[in-house]
């Protein structure tokens, strides 16, 4: 594995303090990594600084080509990424064979857009063509719960559109990124794409530094805060995808049984630690009892262990202070009246493990409820009137997703359009599609991801105005 910093397309040793990245599985040392000096970070900004000179003026076709042999690459390399996720982040294998499949498919789809050009003919024949220009560098620090597609998420729009980028990973999860990045320098000029590594204060010095045009950010809304709040003395532009606290509303016409299964994958999947899991659930009287039963029945058949063993369905919480957050919510939940539905299992005595919890009889006003627990546990929550649980669901201060769940899609349709947060699934959740703008409201971030509208968010806009 590599656990150098990649700049200019040379892997270099990291010449700061070392930190240590743990499998949590099991809460052993992977490696040791040295983190990137100040300087460090300053030589990979120049050094996109310099290739940005060459690499604005690429043809279209040449990325996309090189798109494509990245993709390639990924694909006959799954195997080998998929197990450094599984190492570095916990989930078992085959969510993180997904992970790296849809990591290239996702490529694939970015190479497949093409940046418009506006014309606009004025009376008296003058022509105005409106084009989108790259920005320049790029500053990309991406989280610990995806660490390969969400990487993928950053890179490849600034790329497409011409930008040169710095990605700064997680400390807890940085070898499948440092790994993407060494196949994407197969395929592009030096100093097009490089990886600085650290903790936090490795991406403040990347984020402030007075070269990069834009930062995106996946992760906390206080960071978010504290580098939007710093990007003003530069003008820097940010996209920023935050935190979320996803409702799901559940109607009383569904099919109880397939219903329940969609609903667990969606607050579930990869232990709860998405950022569009669904978060607290609404679950109309009239079946609430029987869907709580089912999804205990999903839950009790869950194999929770290390994501390595080919058995395992549900791997751990990825770090110490992640499930100390969530251990302490749930607790608090039981505390304030709470009904513990479910009943964990022996759990290895090593590692970060929470079996999948769900938390009855709740309410607004429990922590559980009103925060991101960003991990393995569920509140659900009995509703009786639709204006009522809109009222509930839209107190939350975030905004960045939420789901409806009915037979009757005009009345689900409905719920959704009320509903204050930047993408409503109705029976699914979570079901992002790259061609679909993506981002928060409220505390949620700024800026979309995703789609034409995702893209263009790294250039910026010249109009050219022509006479004859």
């Amino acid at each position: 594995m590599n656990t150098h910093v990649i700049i200019n397309g040379e892997n270099i040793q990291g010449s700061a303090e070392t930190f240590k990245v743990l499998n949590p599985a099991n809460e052993e040392v992977i490696t040791e990594i040295a983190s990137a000096t100040p300087e460090q970070v300053n030589q990979a900004v120049q050094a996109a600084t310099e290739a940005f000179k060459q690499w604005k003026n690429i043809s279209d076709e040449e990325i996309n080509n090189s798109f494509s042999k990245i993709a390639n690459d990924i694909r006959q390399e799954k195997k080998e990424i998929a197990r450094l996720i599984t190492l570095e982040q916990g989930k078992p294998l085959g969510l993180a064979e997904f992970e790296v499949e849809a990591g290239a498919s996702w490529i694939e789809y970015i190479a497949s857009l093409e940046i418009p050009v506006e014309t606009i003919q004025e009376p008296g024949g003058k022509t105005i063509q409106v084009y989108n220009r790259p920005l320049g560098v790029v500053a990309s620090i991406t989280p610990w719960n995806w660490p390969f597609m969400i990487a993928v998420w950053h890179l490849f729009p600034a790329l497409k559109t011409k930008n040169c980028i710095v990605n700064k990973p997680s400390e807890y999860t940085p070898l499948s990124t440092v790994k993407l990045v060494e196949i994407i320098n197969r395929h592009v000029p030096k100093g097009v794409c490089s990886v600085v590594l650290g903790t936090g204060k490795v991406g403040q010095v990347l984020s402030e530094h007075p070269d990069i045009a834009k930062v995106t950010f996946t992760g906390s809304t206080r960071t978010g805060q504290s580098i939007l709040s710093h990007s003003v003395n530069t003008l820097k532009g940010v996209v920023l995808e935050l935190g979320g606290n996803d409702v799901g509303i559940v109607l009383d016409d569904i099919d109880v049984d397939s219903t329940a299964e969609k609903i667990f994958g969606s607050a579930f999947l990869n232990a709860g630690q998405t950022c569009a899991a669904l978060k607290r659930l609404y679950v109309h009287e009239n079946i609430y009892e029987d869907l709580i039963h089912k999804l205990v029945e999903i839950a009790e058949r869950q194999v929770v262990g290390d994501g390595q063993e080919e058995n395992t369905t549900f791997g751990p919480v990825q770090n110490r202070m992640q499930f100390n957050k969530v251990k302490a919510l749930i607790e608090d939940a039981i505390a304030q009246g709470g009904e513990l539905l479910t009943q964990a299992p022996v759990l290895p005595e090593n590692g970060y493990y929470i079996a999948p919890t769900l938390i009855a009889n709740l309410r607004e006003g429990v922590a559980l409820v009103d925060e991101e627990q960003f991990g393995p546990a569920l509140p659900i929550i009995k509703f009786s009137e639709i204006d009522d649980v809109i009222q509930r669901a839209n107190q939350s201060s975030f905004g960045l997703g939420g789901s409806v769940w009915s037979q009757n899609i005009e009345k689900a349709q409905e719920i959704a359009n009320q509903l204050e947060c930047g993408t409503v699934w109705i029976n699914s959740h979570a079901d992002l599609s790259p061609a679909a703008p993506f981002g928060g409201w409220k505390l949620s971030g700024l800026g979309y991801s995703f789609g034409l509208d995702g893209l263009l968010l790294f250039t910026k806009k010249q109009a050219i105005h022509i006479s004859r």
